[in-house]
């Protein structure tokens, strides 16, 4: 497994991780409607260029990319995918390791994310703990995730 910074090249197959992986793995923990809300079938391909082009994305390539994470600069983790083949193959740690060092380079004290139901789990086995469970709206669905941080001085 490499792990390496985003490629522009690498969008298309990330935004189809992203769906695939919310459509076939979160659907344990959310309902089909979630879901759909959460990852639409019609994603614009310009915006997640935009978006993943903005933050420190790293991606996890194993002849295919098989998960991504992305760090912005002020510690917050935003969004963190591992492909539905992967799951619980070290993929998350790994592309967590790489996020970890790039926000030591720049003097990051707290990592913070908001972790679905389904990826509450990986980040507390990270170190991360629960700050607040909240409900969130995308496209008139409400859901439950998690507010979840690390304090980066003490690890």
């Amino acid at each position: 497994m490499k792990i390496r910074i985003y490629e522009i090249a690498d969008t298309k197959e990330i935004m189809k991780l992203f769906y695939d992986t919310i459509h076939e793995v979160n659907i344990h923990d959310y309902t089909k409607e979630q879901v759909a809300a959460w990852a639409p079938a019609n994603m614009d391909i310009e915006v997640w260029i935009k978006s993943l082009g903005s933050k420190f994305t790293y991606v996890a390539e194993e002849d295919k990319i098989i998960g991504f994470g992305e760090l912005e600069a002020n510690g917050h983790i935003d969004r963190f995918y591992c492909h539905k083949d992967f799951q619980r193959k070290g993929v998350g740690k790994k592309i967590l390791e790489q996020i970890e060092l790039k926000a030591n380079s720049l003097g990051v004290e707290k990592l913070f994310t908001e972790a679905s139901i389904t990826a509450k789990p990986f980040f507390e086995s990270q170190g991360f703990i629960v700050i607040k469970k909240q409900e969130v709206e995308r496209r008139g669905q409400k859901l439950i995730n998690f507010v979840m941080e690390k304090d980066f001085k003490n690890s």
